[in-house]
């Protein structure tokens, strides 16, 4: 596969800004891909935990989050191996990287680090929305210092991120319709409980749990305030 010119042209571009900038932002750009994935396992740890207390389809959403990036994963590797576009620092003459070009056959197109920082954050939002304004923008800076290191295209980190997004969404919701029932099954038993945990019960008026129906007891006729709303009637005349 041909990159496009445009995204040469782009790539020149940001790699000749990315020289420009200070030495020390050099390996900060270049550690800062993974330790953003190490962010976005330990949000996943925080989903888990914080489900523990939720309902059975909150749970199934914070378990299914990992195996739905692997999913996204596995579709931008596929595409990946049939494509086989040549990573920019070895087809732009003068490319100007900053990270080690990775071996020849660790193909360009698209970005699955891309792929997987979008996912992340996709089904984090999914799961989490209150996550949204932290890990939207850490996926797309995650996306954007693959190309400022001179490892990709942009072409390359645009296609990963709609993967991550658009695959990773639609798994976890699909799983977690058929996953739910066996988290309510497994809450109900010992070690599920414990690695699942169980839904808060509310309390609501008079003691009652909240979404249990009141016992319907029959009234009692003989009840001073039953006789009082009730109007005198005669029986039948003999």
């Amino acid at each position: 596969m041909q990159a496009p010119g445009f995204s040469a042209d782009w790539y020149r571009a940001v790699t000749e800004f990315a020289h420009s900038t200070p030495s020390w932002v050099h390996p900060v750009a270049e550690i800062g891909t993974d330790a953003g994935l190490l962010l976005f396992a330990a949000l996943f740890l925080a989903g888990w935990w914080r489900a523990r207390g939720a309902q059975a389809r909150a749970m199934s959403l914070a378990l299914l989050a990992p195996v739905a990036v692997v999913a996204a994963y596995l579709v931008s590797e596929v595409a990946k191996t049939f494509l086989e576009e040549e990573r920019p620092c070895r087809a732009v003459a003068g490319a100007m990287n900053i990270a080690a070009c990775p071996s020849p056959g660790d193909w360009s197109f698209p970005s699955n680090h891309a792929t997987i920082a979008a996912a992340s954050a996709a089904v984090i939002v999914v799961a989490w929305r209150a996550m949204a304004p932290l890990v939207l923008p850490l996926a797309v800076l995650m996306a954007f210092s693959r190309v400022f290191v001179g490892v990709h295209y942009p072409h390359d980190v645009a296609a990963g991120f709609v993967i991550g997004v658009v695959v990773a969404p639609l798994v976890v919701l699909l799983a977690a319709r058929l996953v739910a029932p066996l988290v309510t099954g497994l809450r109900g038993v010992a070690f599920g409980a414990v690695l699942l945990g169980s839904p808060a019960v509310v309390a609501g008026p008079e003691g009652r749990r909240v979404g249990l129906p009141p016992a319907q007891a029959p009234a009692d006729v003989t009840s001073p305030d039953v006789m009082a709303g009730a109007p005198y009637s005669r029986g039948p005349r003999g």
